[in-house]
């Protein structure tokens, strides 16, 4: 046992389940790339009545999209190409295609890079650096896009292109330069390249039917190429851009085994995920770089190294310690293979709101997997629907997983007035808890509330009454660590001002409750209550420390013959320290801590 390292594990896998789940796909998947291909024509540079081009909507939309990939997804790659310029830089030389960036990371330099541009001096500043022309290609510069995902070195998973004009038929002149750009679009399409269509709004209209029809593509999780509202405003541009940037990603690929030999393959969703701070980064103090830590194991009575074969992980069980081999651990903590395997059906409304106890999931069929799972995905879903019953099911999400008994609640898709869908067709993953889980609580000698004071508080809430929404409040915390970093990182001399939209509005709240709230004290407590003097009553009599009460003082001071009582018993530790003293004062001893006061009493009574 010497040359063995003993490590003793104590985790709770489920409270770290979810959290290794939010992670999973951002650290297995590949990298999002994403390239900003934007017209650069004159066209795009005049204002509107708001004072603002298409040229500045789009660089706010760009640098937007920066600062938010700098927060939320900062692995993903990005890059910003111009064409329609005078001057030209790209890997190929094609003319009037100008890469401002190559696919890499966000980071500040960019952010600032992309700011020279905006308003009436950044226009000029484009001008003089870049400057327009009328003879660029649109088919060179989804070329130039292309070469820019192929030297790229690393793992990518969402390869898309945005392009942003405001000309609906950019060579309305050129027949072969047109063809061209078909032809590029349609290798792009062929390569997985996902290209997107934001155009502006131009004078007399955008028709999409002139050119870009062909152009753009069709994601498979898209049911329309294009919009075809064109943008006018920042905000509108902003939301189409998140649309079509939001990650579709499946959290875990799975089969629902319905019966034996009979399964659907699904695909599991995250809805909704925690915001929470980024991870503290250790950098090298002389070059700044990231420090990676590694971690080794050592024998603690000879200091030699141990390999991964030496070590071994062990559990005390009846004073035993009993060690096991990591295949072992792997097998006790493995019950079955990854998928969800029907148990039964129950009635809807036998599932409480009480059984919440994280965040649901969201399953959807693959049919890419298991042909025909959307067809029987579909009559399951109406069949529940229909009879308005829940599934249960054992759930694995991975290997070395324990198991957990999930709902499928039904859901049905839901439409809106352009028949757009809103709310897809499937199945909510709800975890359900153990019996141990939920406990029964008795409340004895409760206070009940009379007619009169039910009433009166029911006037008060109803005062108090808001609409909530949780998209109108933002975390402070996070909100305010982004801002510090934003005023850092871009040379800021203070940081964005925020508002903490969590305080209570306590104006407000006053001016709607008005006396209610002390008709509702004169109701419901004795006439002398008054909190505020209580509160500092209760503050008086508390120690320093804060809290517990004093300890009287000794009126009455200890015999002699009780002294020696305590002596004898070996039990004079038990007095306080107000105590001790007081029979110091009485025989003239010092001290002032309880052990010098005992050892005071004692050699006292030991010479007499």
């Amino acid at each position: 046992m010497a040359d063995w390292h003993s490590h003793y594990q104590n985790e709770d896998e489920e409270d770290q389940e979810e959290a290794e789940e939010n992670e999973a796909d951002s650290k297995n998947a590949g990298r999002d790339s994403l390239i900003f291909l934007i017209d650069a024509s004159e066209a795009m540079f005049e204002v509107n009545s708001e004072d603002l081009s298409a040229f500045d909507m789009t660089i706010q939309c760009v640098r937007s999209v920066y600062t938010s990939k700098i927060i939320s997804s900062h692995r993903d790659l990005l890059a910003v190409v111009f064409f329609g310029t005078e001057k030209h830089k790209n890997s190929v030389d094609f003319k009037h295609v100008y890469v401002l960036h190559d696919l890499d990371t966000p980071g500040a330099k960019r952010v600032l890079e992309l700011d020279q541009f905006q308003g009436e001096k950044g226009y000029k500043t484009f001008k003089e650096n870049l400057g327009h022309s009328t003879d660029g290609s649109l088919g060179e510069a989804l070329w130039t896009c292309s070469n820019l995902f192929s030297d790229v070195r690393l793992k990518m998973s969402h390869k898309r292109i945005m392009l942003f004009s405001n000309d609906d038929d950019p060579h309305a002149k050129d027949s072969s330069k047109a063809r061209t750009a078909r032809t590029k679009a349609s290798d792009l399409r062929e390569t997985g390249i996902i290209l997107d269509l934001m155009h502006l709004r131009k004078p007399g209209g955008f028709d999409i039917s002139l050119f870009y029809r062909d152009i753009v593509s069709v994601a498979e999780d898209e049911d329309t190429a294009v919009q075809v509202e064109e943008s006018a405003r920042l905000d509108d541009l902003l939301r189409k851009v998140r649309a079509k940037d939001h990650k579709k990603r499946a959290l875990a690929r799975l089969n629902l085994k319905l019966g034996e030999g009979l399964e659907v393959s699904v695909g599991v969703y995250n809805l909704i995920r925690s915001a929470t701070r980024p991870s503290a980064v250790r950098l090298y103090r002389e070059t700044n770089e990231p420090v990676k830590s590694k971690t080794r194991w050592f024998n603690g009575e000879t200091g030699s190294l141990l390999l991964p074969s030496d070590t071994k992980k062990a559990q005390v069980y009846g004073h035993r310690q009993i060690v096991l081999e990591k295949d072992e651990t792997e097998e006790l903590k493995r019950f079955d293979h990854p998928g969800l395997v029907l148990i039964g059906f129950k009635p809807l409304f036998l599932l409480k709101k009480h059984h919440y106890i994280r965040s649901s999931q969201f399953i959807y069929p693959e049919e890419s997997v298991i042909s025909g799972s959307t067809t029987l995905f579909s009559a399951l879903l109406t069949k529940c629907l229909e009879r308005k019953v829940y599934a249960v099911c054992r759930y694995t999400p991975r290997r070395n997983t324990p198991p957990r008994f999930v709902a499928l609640l039904p859901q049905e898709e839901q439409l809106d007035d352009q028949n757009v869908q809103t709310i897809p067709p499937g199945f909510h993953l709800i975890y359900l808890p153990y019996a141990d889980d939920i406990r029964k609580v008795n409340c004895t000698g409760r206070a009940v509330a009379n007619q009169d004071q039910i009433e009166k508080m029911k006037s008060v809430v109803q005062k108090l009454r808001f609409i909530y929404r949780p998209e109108s409040f933002e975390n402070p915390v996070i909100q305010r660590h982004f801002r510090n970093l934003e005023a850092l990182a871009l040379d800021l001399k203070e940081p964005e001002p925020m508002e903490d939209l969590t305080l209570p509005k306590n104006d407000m709240m006053d001016r709607r409750i008005g006396q209610l709230a002390e008709e509702f004290v004169e109701l419901v407590y004795p006439p002398d209550y008054n909190p505020e003097t209580k509160s500092q009553q209760k503050r008086k009599q508390g120690d320093t420390a804060g809290g517990a009460e004093k300890k009287p003082k000794v009126e009455v001071p200890l015999s002699e013959v009780e002294v020696k009582q305590y002596l004898q018993g070996g039990t004079l530790g038990k007095l306080t320290v107000p105590m001790l003293k007081e029979v110091c004062k009485q025989y003239g001893l010092k001290g002032s801590k309880k052990q010098e006061l005992i050892d005071a009493i004692t050699g006292h009574f030991a010479e007499n």
